[in-house]
């Protein structure tokens, strides 16, 4: 099996799932107890807050361990809004966020606040003049993701928030689920106020997330209870998954740099292929994140692809894991203006450090067999 749907989710690290069940067996303790067992446990823990924090270049105390991306970016927006409920009610959101911030954006809205859509260009990119325009000295909060999960685009962060900065006391959230890993992400690259991530998308395990602050959280508590995680997020701390969070982000980082090399020559690789393929359009950017490419086959549905590879051993997706078996069309592809025609057969191929050349040399060339059998359907 060749496994391109790696947006979707990765396979999980040796050393990071070994950590996982170690600390299960030996250290399987509450953190809160006060024995010495307890102890440990929450020594544990809090040394892998540390080493998430040193990572993002933030305190530790800033660091707040969740069960993914979805609960951190809801951390986030709903409670910021509240924070900041006297200053303004106005919120700025991408057009092209992934649902996790997106409903909650529709949310807020039916509890009065102002949510306005920052529109994009053809390429979803969110153009440095459109922030300018629509932000107001009672925005609030502007959440921009690093790299869109459907298509790959980078946002121009550092420009956004300079922007964002002259002319609000808006928190900046950047949800960094996509690039973490693949491109640089810390406080110092992007100077925002808020990142958040997910385990799972970095070889890391499902249920595990980071909500990390530059600053020191000054939020009213998400999930009310025993006080865990510094009050914000009760619930007895799953150490054992904090350790293995921390493990595949120290991982990530570490890698990060050779990473980037491999994904971007593999995706040039793809890019050449798929070119010149005569029902192919390259829907993902030249300025995009190494490990995603989303293309689009005229007259073919998504799901005939993604059925045709799979009977090959490949595996793709259609436009994202989270949408794809939904029946609604994708809103990322709408604000950037593709037509009907080509959003019906949109396929994304995603990579990540597993992948070789050899799968992309195989997958161009299953593609390309079965595109050439589908266009003498057509025309039959």
């Amino acid at each position: 099996m060749i496994y391109l749907d790696n947006s979707a989710t990765t396979k999980p690290d040796a050393s990071v799932l070994a950590s996982f069940i170690k600390v299960n067996e030996e250290l399987w303790y509450n953190p809160s107890s006060i024995h010495a067992g307890g102890e440990q446990a929450n020594k544990l823990l809090e040394t892998a807050r540390a080493q998430v924090a040193t990572v993002l270049k933030t305190k530790a105390k800033s660091v707040v361990f969740t069960s993914g991306g979805t609960e951190s970016s809801n951390f986030v927006l709903r409670q910021t809004a509240l924070e900041k409920k006297d200053i303004g009610r106005h919120i700025l959101l991408s057009a092209v966020e992934h649902p996790s911030v997106r409903e909650v954006g529709l949310y807020l809205a039916q509890q009065g606040y102002e949510v306005e859509w920052l529109d994009v260009d053809q390429t979803g990119t969110v153009l440095p003049s459109e922030l300018k325009q629509k932000i107001r000295k009672d925005t609030i909060i502007v959440s921009v993701q690093h790299v869109n999960n459907e298509i790959g685009t980078i946002q121009p962060i550092k420009e956004l928030v300079a922007i964002t900065r002259n002319h609000s006391r808006a928190s900046f959230h950047v949800d960094a689920v996509q690039s973490f890993g693949k491109l640089p992400v810390d406080f110092e690259q992007l100077p925002v106020d808020w990142i958040t991530l997910s385990s799972h998308k970095y070889h890391g395990l499902k249920g595990s997330g980071i909500a990390a602050c530059n600053r020191s959280i000054t939020l009213e508590p998400f999930i009310l209870g025993g006080g865990q995680e510094s009050g914000y997020r009760s619930g007895t701390t799953a150490v054992a998954q904090a350790v293995s969070t921390a493990r595949a982000t120290r991982l990530a980082f570490e890698e990060q740099p050779q990473n980037f090399i491999r994904l971007t020559k593999m995706q040039r690789i793809l890019r050449k292929a798929v070119t010149e393929l005569p029902l192919v359009t390259i829907l993902t950017p030249e300025l995009a994140a190494p490990h995603i490419l989303s293309v689009a086959v005229k007259g073919v549905k998504g799901e005939v692809l993604v059925n045709a590879l799979e009977k090959k051993g490949i595996y793709v997706s259609t436009s994202s894991a989270c949408s794809s078996k939904k029946t609604s069309t994708s809103h990322v592809l709408e604000a950037m203006g593709v037509s009907k025609e080509l959003i019906d057969g949109v396929i994304r191929i995603s990579m990540s450090k597993d992948t070789t050349e050899q799968e992309i040399e195989s997958f161009n060339q299953t593609f390309q067999e079965i595109l050439q059998l589908l266009e003498r359907n057509l025309h039959t």
